[in-house]
């Protein structure tokens, strides 16, 4: 009767230290999940990544001003203008180049034989490289102003922005031409678009 009572008591006792481990186990998840939900979850503190704080030169906060400024710099009107005037510039420095090397700038379709003086071989010149200005500023503000909005609209900037404004800015070109040219401009932009997007990311 003694041994069957001290082995009852022993497996008791047992019992308790497994209840009592298994306890200290569940205790000891539940403070390891709570842990890592202050580390990588919802309640972890943001940190403050402030140069001043991380040993860096502090930056000044910004004035009314200059996010002003960063807004209008933003927009895209602005961004439109932008396109414009660096449309023009680059359209009339290619409509110089073009003319320069070709052979019949200044030469008269009515009387061939006779050699351009240098001031209508300049007025020719001139006047090629408006005309790629213009064509290159209405371009490139038509193409900045719909991916600017578009990019607006969809909420994101990634490389499908730059394909729907080609898209647009060449069926509206193309368009002049015929429903045929339109659809031609949209997929020839389009695709150039996509490349140059492609290239460049």
């Amino acid at each position: 009767m003694a041994a069957s009572s001290g082995s009852a008591s022993a497996a008791d006792s047992d019992l308790k230290d497994l209840d009592s481990v298994g306890s200290d186990m569940g205790s000891s998840t539940i403070q390891y999940s709570m842990v890592l939900e202050h580390l990588i979850g919802d309640k972890r503190a943001a940190k403050d990544l402030n140069p001043g704080v991380m040993g860096g030169l502090p930056v000044p906060a910004k004035s009314d001003e200059q996010k002003m400024i960063e807004r209008g710099m933003e927009s895209c009107a602005f961004k439109s203008v932008l396109a414009c005037v660096g449309g023009f510039v680059l359209g009339g420095a290619f409509g110089v180049f073009t003319a320069g090397i070709d052979t019949n700038v200044g030469f008269d379709p009515k009387d061939p034989l006779r050699t351009p003086t240098a001031r209508e071989v300049l007025k020719d010149m001139g006047q090629r490289g408006m005309s790629y200005a213009k064509n290159f500023a209405i371009v490139g503000a038509m193409f900045s102003c719909t991916e600017c909005i578009i990019e607006s609209h969809r909420g994101k900037s990634d490389w499908k922005n730059a394909v729907y404004s080609g898209c647009v800015t060449g069926g509206v070109i193309g368009f002049r031409a015929g429903l045929k040219a339109g659809v031609l401009g949209c997929g020839g932009f389009a695709a150039f678009s996509a490349a140059i997007e492609y290239y460049l990311r």
